[in-house]
């Protein structure tokens, strides 16, 4: 389904990321793994090399650098990008039974630039270095995480900004690479998922991961009819969210 392409996915060392560039991975394409821990980034390129091909590359997606870097790497060993998979991010994870994050009169102000700049700065970095090199093999995807977060009880605050940002982001992103046939959509989990370092109480009631099944293979597939648009998985199929509309 996806020979001959080749993905990145941020924040692909473990969790959603690593289902994304596993299953990516599975269909054909060849995966670029970059993720601030080294060792997940190694272990998780080392797995899929035996699959499709990979390469793992250490990057802090708030630094434009790291990004510029990473990009040459993936554009000399790989030869390019087709997909490019904004996953890495901060998340408060509440159902998980960790303690909530602060209201905004008690937050630390590191705490808030550190949450905006993985979540909301990684997506801008990563999609404007990746845009040319998408262009240069004649369009591709956009993939960039959404994920949902109640106000009461109140903590997500910070998250939310940046997930709303994300989706006003991709929407006018879209509009801006459509004649490239570069498709930009924002993609929901639609629930609460436990990865790898949850709790095992968490794991027993929460669905990992593999509940996406192909979901990013089938992002990866989208026309452009769906460029700018919000759409999550449902029953073997992706289904448009919302109209993103105003």
């Amino acid at each position: 389904m996806l020979e001959g392409k080749i993905a990145i996915v941020t924040g692909g060392g473990q969790g959603i990321g690593k289902h994304a560039a596993l299953t990516l991975a599975r269909a054909g394409a060849k995966i670029a793994i970059f993720d601030y821990n080294t060792n997940t980034a190694n272990t998780t390129a080392a797995e899929i090399d035996k699959i499709s091909g990979a390469v793992a590359v250490t990057v802090d997606v708030r630094s434009e650098a790291d990004f510029e870097a990473a990009l040459k790497r993936v554009q000399k060993e790989l030869g390019g990008a087709d997909i490019l998979v904004n996953n890495a991010g901060i998340v408060p994870h509440f159902r998980w039974g960790l303690p909530r994050w602060p209201k905004v009169e008690d937050m630390p102000e590191e705490f808030w630039s550190k949450v905006i700049q993985t979540n909301l700065y990684g997506t801008f970095f990563g999609t404007k270095h990746a845009i040319p090199l998408l262009k240069t093999r004649g369009g591709g995807h956009i993939i960039n995480l959404y994920g949902g977060g109640g106000p009461n009880p109140p903590g997500a605050l910070t998250y939310m900004i940046t997930k709303n940002g994300i989706r006003t982001f991709s929407r006018y992103v879209a509009e801006e690479v459509r004649d490239d046939n570069i498709c930009v959509v924002t993609f929901s989990p639609r629930y609460a998922i436990a990865t790898e370092d949850a709790s095992d109480e968490a794991k027993s009631r929460m669905p990992s991961p593999e509940v996406l099944e192909d979901a990013f293979v089938l992002a990866s597939q989208l026309s452009m009819d769906f460029s700018g648009k919000c759409v999550a998985y449902d029953a073997g199929s992706l289904v448009i969210e919302d109209a993103m509309e105003g």
